[in-house]
């Protein structure tokens, strides 16, 4: 206790107070406040393993765990009394623990700092999050997949330099974002598995003179393993560095496609029809539906990205052990995964609201000359090298283009005088060959876009989607069950 009463978890050689503006300056309660419960599952397991190790009296340790079970369900119910003149949150426990205990609850802090301690507890709170995150964006894979299933059939051109290029099956469109999410997922669990690691028993840098089981710790945690140095383990947040990375490629991701999303549902493109659940109004045009929602996914980029350079800039120089410095990264870390999955959020409430305007669509496809290509392909299979044939197509266009025709608009005695040699069949095949289906059906090779292999590629999504949805379900259940050992814990 200090002079005027308030707990500190340091001071014996001081006589003074800290300056009160210099303590609202360096006090991270506001922020890691929200690490509340899993620095009290992380205080209970040490408090368990140092009973067990019979590093503390057994009775005081009985009494220890049972206050921090106690604590441990009040904070998970939204009780635990908060006082804001807190340090932090871990003087905040180990006041509320003294309050209630006394001077036995001095010795929980044995073989422990606040350095691997919160370490630890975020840790904790970034394995949980990085789940939260995959199962939302599981959520928009699957929200795409139904959209596939339901419209994938119709036909828009694929675009290159945002010019029209060739047609494409929506479906086969829709199911590139489900790929990039897949990814994004496969960042997250690399990221969880990053944070993973037990730094609790590295002490405030060295280790700890006590003899500590911190496997028993991991495993009462749930961590899959423990740090190999204690220097490296109380500065490291590379785990947080490679969360806010999966986090920043995700929102890039979600960018892009809002960004179509904008620009599909202007009356220039018209592909897609906003419904009043997505759409917003202007305080002036009656007649506007504005894409806000899309549009705001598309700039929160920029916060999640500014939280990564943050994040770098603070670990940037930093000597070996903790520094002050770190106290930065929970803030960053919190703002970016709260942004990051409200926006994977709204993506999925956007997607479950697509209306595609199959009208708009197909009128894309009749100007721009998307099926050209069909033309170079056509006669490198009759034997044209394909840099004499793009030349020949390119002069079919060029003829189209001052007729003012659509090359399906051109008659055989056109063709025939454009490309001399060709007799009768041939013209007919090449005319079925320069319509959107023909276009598309002849681009039958894996990872194309001809209608069956879009619709074997949605079965290969869906299996995939499936299973990491297994995953999600199969990590929350473990959390849960840590969950409940932790509390359960005698």
């Amino acid at each position: 206790m200090d002079e005027r009463g308030g707990y500190r978890t340091w001071g014996g050689r001081f006589e003074g107070r800290l300056h009160p503006r210099l303590a609202r300056f360096t006090t991270s309660l506001p922020v890691d406040i929200r690490l509340l419960p899993y620095d009290l599952r992380g205080s209970l397991a040490h408090a368990r393993m140092l009973t067990q190790q019979r590093i503390i009296p057994g009775d005081t340790g009985t009494q220890i765990v049972a206050a921090l079970r106690e604590m441990l369900r009040e904070a998970e119910a939204g009780t635990f009394p908060i006082d804001a003149d807190a340090e932090d949150v871990h003087t905040l426990i180990e006041a509320e623990l003294h309050r209630r205990l006394g001077e036995a609850a001095g010795w929980l802090p044995t073989a422990r700092s606040r350095n691997d301690q919160v370490a630890t507890a975020f840790r904790l709170w970034v394995k949980e999050a990085c789940v939260a995150c995959c199962g939302a964006v599981v959520d928009a894979q699957e929200a795409l997949l139904r959209l596939a299933a339901r419209d994938g059939h119709l036909l828009l051109p694929a675009y290159t330099h945002l010019q029209r290029a060739q047609p494409v099956l929506l479906g086969h469109h829709l199911l590139a974002y489900v790929w990039m999410l897949r990814r994004d997922v496969d960042r997250l669990r690399q990221a969880r598995s990053a944070a993973d690691v037990l730094p609790l028993g590295s002490g405030a840098a060295v280790g700890v003179s006590h003899p500590v089981d911190r496997e028993a710790v991991a495993r009462m945690l749930g961590f899959a393993r423990v740090s190999e140095n204690s220097l490296d383990a109380t500065g490291d947040r590379d785990f947080a560095v490679e969360f806010l990375g999966a986090l920043a490629l995700l929102m890039t991701h979600l960018s892009r496609w809002a960004g179509e999303m904008v620009l599909w549902s202007t009356e220039e493109f018209g592909f897609l029809a906003l419904t009043d659940a997505v759409a917003t109004g202007s305080s002036i045009m009656p007649q506007k539906r504005n894409p806000d929602a899309a549009e705001l996914i598309r700039g929160k980029w920029g916060r999640v990205i500014g939280d990564l350079v943050s994040l770098l800039g603070v670990l940037k120089g930093l000597p070996l052990g903790y520094q002050r410095d770190l106290q930065e990264d929970k803030a960053l870390v919190f703002e970016a995964a709260d942004t990051a999955l409200d926006a994977v959020e709204a993506m999925g409430v956007i997607l479950g609201e697509a209306r595609f305007r199959r009208e708009r669509m197909r009128a894309a496809l009749a100007a721009g000359f998307p099926t050209a290509t069909e033309i170079s392909d056509f006669l490198v299979r009759r034997g044209t090298p394909f840099r004499q044939a793009h030349a020949l197509a390119g002069q079919v266009v060029r003829y189209a283009e001052r007729q003012g025709k659509a090359l399906t608009d051109l008659e055989p005695e056109e063709w025939s005088s454009l490309l001399p040699g060709l007799d009768a069949p041939a013209i007919e095949h090449l005319r079925a060959a320069v319509t959107p289906e023909g276009a598309v059906a002849a681009k039958d090779v894996p990872g194309g876009t001809a209608p069956g292999r879009v619709q074997a590629a949605m079965e290969q999504a869906a299996r995939e989607v499936g299973r990491l949805r297994q995953w999600v379900a199969a990590a929350a259940a473990e959390e849960q069950r840590v969950r409940e050992e932790i509390r359960a814990s005698a």
